[in-house]
Formats: C-alpha cells, structure tokens, sequence
C-alpha cells in the first residue's frame, strides 16, 4: 500500500483516481478472499467428519454439532432457494445413536425441503432446523416454505421408490432410508405435518436411552 501512495504521487490525476481505489479495494478484496479459505476449510472440515468411520460406531453424541456439520455439507442446497434459521437447544444432553445414519438422515429432510421450496416459483423460502429436550427423546424438527404435501401423496410418503419427483430427478429412497433409520435403527418416530400451499415440518424423536436393535 505504501508503494501505491508513491506511484500515485507520480502519477496523472487519471492514474492517481485508479491507484487510489485500489488502496481501497485491496484490503477488502484479500479479507473477502480469507474469507473465502475459511469457508473452504469448515467445509473440508465438515465433510470429514461427516464420513469418518467412527461415524459408522453407535455411541452418544452431541446431536446439535452433528446437525451443525451436516448444515455445513448440504448448505450447496439450499442456499440458492431458502434462507436457513437454526434453533439448537443448549441443554440437549448427549444422544445415543449411529451419527453417519442420523447425518444422512438429517441431510435428506433438508436436501428434501430445499427441493420442495424451489417448486414454489418467484419467491425465496425459509428453511428451520430446531432441536429440543423433552421427556426421553431429543426431538428435531425440519420445516420448510414449500408447496406442502397433497392428501393423496401422504399414505405412501415413506413407501421405497416412491417419488412425486420427474424421472431422473428421485429415486424415491431419501424418506424411506430416513424412516428405516429413525425406528428401525434407533427406536424412534418420524412424523410430518403438512399444510397445502404452506409447507410441511418432519418431526424426528429419538430415544435418549439406549435402545439395543437390530442392524437390519
């Protein structure tokens, strides 16, 4: 920057205005650009631990950071749609639970929600991811802005291979994983609530005692 002061001492009144912007836009354009490298490196960050074999291990975790580097993986989906509003309860204690399988369960609800606000053409939606301590479960709740889920659609939401989805797009399998995870692996429920023409909120409650189950 010194060396720009000088040269712009020297210069025309038209190369002086140049140099002088400059000084300017250094500065910000190398924080923008460190910027830039810490995002990649959270991401990078979050992708590993998001596939680390451990992951595969059933052990007690503290769900609101797992679902905090999940949001950092799928955040490519859903930050051209949606905005997202993150509600973590600070006093969820640690849950019992295969962490791989909850991450890709709870990275299919948003890539899912993301996916049903872009159906909603002309408008940003909004994506919420909320956690809370109640009873013996830990409860996560995914909502979304989209077009909601028609009566018809409901019954067979988590029937495999089944996609309201063009050919190509689905493969009908994200629900149907997600339901086999959360009772089958883990004892616990997964609902929704939807309303037509206002949105729908996937509510998953897993058990925060250990619940011996199949692999299955």
């Amino acid at each position: 920057v010194p060396a720009l002061v000088a040269m712009a001492e020297r210069a025309t009144p038209e190369q002086a205005a140049e140099l002088i912007y400059l000084r300017e836009e250094i500065p910000r354009a190398i924080e923008q650009s460190l910027d830039g490298i810490s995002r990649v490196a959270s991401i990078v960050r979050a992708m590993k631990e998001f596939s680390h074999p451990d992951r595969a291990l059933k052990q007690a975790v503290d769900l609101n950071h797992a679902i905090e580097t999940t949001l950092t993986v799928a955040r490519n989906e859903y930050k051209y749609v949606a905005d997202l509003v993150v509600e973590l309860d600070p006093g969820l204690p640690p849950v019992p639970c295969f962490v791989g399988e909850i991450n890709q369960t709870i990275l299919n609800l948003v890539v899912n929600a993301a996916h049903a606000i872009a159906e909603v053409p002309g408008q940003r939606g909004r994506i919420g991811v909320a956690t809370r301590f109640c009873d013996d479960v830990a409860e996560i709740r995914i909502s979304d802005t989209g077009p909601g889920i028609p009566d018809h659609v409901r019954p067979r939401l988590f029937t495999p291979f089944f996609t309201t989805k063009p050919v190509g797009k689905g493969t009908g399998q994200g629900l149907f994983l997600a339901h086999s995870v959360v009772v089958r692996r883990h004892g616990g429920t997964i609902a929704f609530e939807t309303e037509v023409g206002r949105g729908t909120v996937f509510i998953v409650r897993l058990p925060l005692r250990d619940v011996a189950l199949g692999a299955a």
